[in-house]
């Protein structure tokens, strides 16, 4: 029998994995000092285990200023490295699922309450700090701006991303996200709403892809030949003006003639203006015309929660994997429901062979699960 196209494995770069689902990274708002505590072995453990094809790890800041929160995780000091040492030393005690990492820096969004507080920037006089982006635009009028960047610290933020790379690969992570979505950073310097700047890292669209470009060839050259790094890119702001597919797509280019091993394709973030037409698969209409344009595995994302639908944006060329985020937090065996529901195959811990039907394997609707 033909296996489901969600089944089949897929390469991003030396990189295989057995399916076409990917964990999304998710932040969690929980670290200390931007390390990992209880909850993220909980949280990671339990995804590690779904059957998905990839889990990638939330957005993990390269500088303190570049968290979200301060509650976001990090990857700028020995401490960040352990903590998150021993979080991947657990998931790897049951679970042999590839494991990546988003490496994010927040710019002007960072120094926020977590999302259940409000999301709100906090003053430095209340515990937080003074965000740095582009230009002095805040992210909301009522907000206060953030600070210019320098040219020294372009150099500094650049350099940060390519430590963090150093220490993800020493960690053991397999593959590594470079956050270019969503309003952060790179993405601020992308989006003409956020990028008023008149130097070469402004105004035309060459400009504006400069800092990016710089951040993905720094972190590349640190990861080394056998660690894949791709991008997620938000393909339009869904705002008049803004940031759009067009520019997506050269980026994308651009990104694959460096050695890019896959593009994430989300979207919006970065003004409060955005008009999202929400739905399921609403972003997938963007990954289908990324990957018309580009030859490596294109990611699509957002309201993704079929099998059948995520099966199908696969079969028809739409995108390469499909990843979900609330998806698996609501159902964190989505991939066993899938297999069962479309005829595939996944893996899983001797330790759950009691849920099938029987208490053994290797038959769950038309799931075939062994230990991985």
């Amino acid at each position: 029998m033909t296996s489901p196209a969600l089944f089949t494995p897929i390469r991003f770069g030396r990189l295989a994995l057995p399916n076409r689902i990917m964990v999304s990274p998710m932040c969690q708002y929980s670290a200390v000092d931007g390390n990992p505590v209880d909850w993220h072995l909980i949280h990671l453990g339990s995804l590690a285990i779904s059957g998905a094809g990839l889990l990638c790890v939330e957005a993990t800041g390269v500088t303190p200023e570049g968290r979200i929160t301060p509650g976001c995780l990090g990857l700028y000091s020995d401490q960040n490295q352990a903590g998150l040492q021993r979080v991947v030393q657990a998931l790897r005690s049951v679970s042999q699922i590839p494991l990546a990492i988003q490496l994010s820096h927040a710019g002007r969004k960072a120094s926020s309450r977590a999302p259940w507080d409000g999301g709100a920037l906090i003053a430095p006089d209340a515990g937080g700090w003074l965000p740095i982006a582009p230009s002095a635009l805040p992210q909301r009028p009522e907000e206060p701006a953030p600070r210019a960047m320098t040219a020294e610290d372009i150099g500094q933020v650049i350099d940060a991303f390519a430590a963090a790379a150093r220490r993800a690969r020493a960690i053991g992570f397999q593959a590594i996200e470079l956050h270019m979505a969503h309003g952060y950073l790179l993405h601020q310097f992308l989006s003409p709403l956020a990028n008023r700047r008149d130097d070469g890292y402004g105004g035309a669209l060459e400009h504006r892809m400069r800092l990016p470009l710089e951040v993905f060839e720094a972190v590349a050259e640190a990861a080394g030949p056998g660690l894949p790094v791709g991008v997620r890119l938000s393909a339009t702001d869904w705002v008049e003006g803004g940031w759009d597919i067009a520019q997506t797509i050269e980026l994308a280019r651009r990104l694959e003639a460096r050695g890019c091993a896959f593009v994430d394709i989300s979207s919006g973030g970065v003004s409060p203006l955005q008009k999202i037409p929400l739905g399921p698969g609403y972003q997938v209409h963007l990954a289908a015309q990324v990957k018309r344009e580009v030859g490596i595995p294109v990611v699509t994302v957002g309201l993704i929660t079929d099998p059948a639908q995520a099966e199908q944006i696969v079969a028809q060329g739409q995108a390469d994997v499909v990843a979900l985020a609330r998806g698996l937090l609501h159902d964190p065996r989505w991939p066993w429901r899938a297999a069962a529901e479309l005829g595939g195959t996944v893996a899983a811990p001797k330790q759950l062979l009691r849920a099938l039907p029987g208490g053994h394997p290797p038959i769950f609707g038309d799931v075939k699960i062994g230990q991985r």
